[in-house]
């Protein structure tokens, strides 16, 4: 197989080195997640649940409408606005000169408290200026929109149509799944020098990695267990991983010794055994089985099948091992 078949077919080789391996722990991990990235959505007053907006799973953005609520509360707050609007209006177009200072000031404080309350239990500006704008009491109904606080993914909506919520209870949790956070845990040896932001590898699924970094190292060991826990930071826009799954981490903890190694992505299993495919004569690539020993960041030490300065192939070990499958079955079929 020439170079030019070789590029063609997605076949790429390298050569054979001493790499330094590095000291790696495994960890048992799971996904949660990010809390700095997370909001709950509830309310700071009692009210009833008139209309559903947003359901679970669905992609919200910031502003967006959750759910209409009604409150007693707020239809109190809302008279309480319009009159206290009303009064400062009147007050303000008389002008100082014509009431007193106090009355003056007190009908300015009034109306301020009557606006931030209305916000406080839910309004936005915008519907308290175009209720008062209006004139028209008939406005105070104590309805109110639930909006999101963020943009995100609603990971629970736990109430029904009609429900009675109680100040506090949380009505949706939205979560910003684009970056996620793997909690570990180790024995604290394993961390005397590590640092925050040191690379980590997330195992998920089969043969496939995740990258990270460490954000938070806890200064609290677990009382049961005795393990000190740290925070993994990972990227997830592809959204490979979602908050509840069990995954390990792996992290280097130090340089082990220098020793022949080649990519985990050049060994594949033929027969049970380990193989790498060799290029010999420039352009023939062979099966070659290989005694493996101890892997750590994406390399396998080689201890019996290959020596320094082998050109092996690196990608497309599939096209490579599929042909082989062809040949010998071609080989089978001759007898």
């Amino acid at each position: 197989m020439t170079a030019a078949e070789r590029t063609v077919a997605g076949i790429s080789t390298g050569q054979v080195t001493f790499r330094t391996l590095s000291e790696q722990v495994l960890m048992p991990a799971e996904v949660v997640v990010n809390a700095y990235q997370s909001a709950n959505v509830t309310t700071r007053i009692t009210a009833q649940v008139i209309a559903r907006h947003a359901r679970l799973g669905d992609v919200v953005d910031a502003n967006q409408r959750m759910a209409t609520l009604s409150s007693v509360e707020m239809a109190e707050a809302q008279g309480g606005l319009i009159l206290a609007d009303s009064e400062w209006q009147r007050v303000s177009s008389l002008g100082k000169q014509a009431v007193s200072e106090r009355r003056y000031t007190e009908a300015e404080i009034a109306r301020r408290q009557a606006f931030a309350k209305v916000l406080a239990y839910g309004m936005t500006i915008d519907e308290a200026n175009q209720m008062l704008a209006s004139g028209d009491a008939a406005l105070a109904t104590g309805d109110f929109d639930l909006l999101a606080p963020q943009q995100g993914t609603i990971l629970s909506d736990n109430f029904i149509i009609g429900e009675l919520i109680e100040p506090g209870r949380v009505l949706f949790r939205i979560s910003d799944e684009s970056t996620l956070w793997v909690e570990a845990s180790t024995v604290p040896s394993d961390l005397t020098e590590f640092e925050i932001g040191a690379p980590v590898r997330i195992a998920h699924g089969e043969d496939h990695w995740i990258e990270g970094r460490v954000v938070q190292l806890h200064h609290q060991l677990d009382e049961t267990t005795r393990r000190q826990g740290l925070r993994i930071e990972v990227d997830n826009t592809d959204d490979h991983l979602h908050p509840g799954q069990f995954v390990e981490a792996e992290i280097s903890t130090g340089e082990g010794p220098t020793v022949l190694a080649i990519s985990d992505d050049a060994i594949t299993l033929i027969n049970g055994a380990p193989t790498v495919f060799r290029l010999e004569r420039g352009n023939e690539f062979h099966p070659q089985p290989v005694l493996t020993g101890r892997s750590a960041g994406g390399w396998t030490e080689i201890r019996q099948g290959l020596v320094e300065g082998d050109d092996i192939a690196t990608g497309g070990i599939f096209h490579l091992k599929s042909l082989l499958l062809k040949a010998t079955l071609g080989e089978g079929h001759g007898h």
